[in-house]
C-alpha cells in the first residue's frame, strides 16, 4: 500500500496478521487491515501523538539481526544509541559493524527505530532512506543530541 508521509512516499507491506515490510522505495502491494492500521499509527507518529507503535510485526531474518532489531525497539522515543551500545546490548561488544549491517536491513524503518542509532562520535550514519529523512526523524522525537555531533 502506497502512504504520502511528511517524508515522502512509504510502502507499506503487510499480511493479514502483520506488518512485514515499510520500504523507501517502489513497492507496490496491495491494502490489508493491517497496511491501513500502520498507515493510521503512522499518522499519529508524524503528528507528534503517537510514540509507541503498537502495530503487530513480523521480522524476518537471521538470530543475530532479530537481536539487533529487538535491541533497537528499546531504545526509547526521543534518544539515541550507538552502534557499540547496541553491540553491548547485544551480548556482542566488538560486533557494532554487524550491528550496523543489521540495522542496514531493518524491514521496518520507523517503527523499529534504527534512525535512532547513530555513530560513535554522535554523527549521523547511514540509513536507507537517506541522511536526511533520519534527521528529520530525529528532529520530530526532538532527540537529545545535544552531546553528539549533529552532522
Amino acid at each position: 500500500m502506497e502512504y504520502n508521509s511528511p517524508l515522502g512516499k512509504l510502502w507499506i507491506i503487510a499480511d493479514t496478521t502483520s506488518l512485514l515490510e515499510i520500504s523507501f522505495t517502489e513497492k507496490p502491494a496491495p491494502a490489508t487491515k493491517i497496511s491501513e492500521m500502520t498507515a493510521r499509527e503512522l499518522d499519529e507518529y508524524f503528528s507528534g501523538r503517537r510514540k509507541i507503535f503498537d502495530i503487530p510485526i513480523r521480522l524476518v531474518g537471521t538470530e543475530f539481526q532479530k537481536k539487533v532489531w529487538h535491541a533497537l525497539q528499546k531504545i526509547p522515543y526521543g534518544e539515541v544509541r550507538t552502534y557499540k551500545d547496541i553491540a553491548f546490548a547485544v551480548d556482542c561488544p566488538r560486533a557494532f559493524r554487524a550491528v550496523g549491517m543489521a540495522n542496514n536491513k531493518n524491514p521496518i524503518p520507523i517503527i523499529v527505530p534504527c534512525h535512532r542509532v547513530i555513530g560513535a562520535d554522535g554523527g549521523l550514519t547511514g540509513y536507507a532512506g537517506g541522511l536526511e529523512i533520519k534527521r528529520k526523524l530525529l528532529t520530530l522525537e526532538q532527540a537529545k543530541l545535544c552531546e553528539f555531533r549533529n552532522s
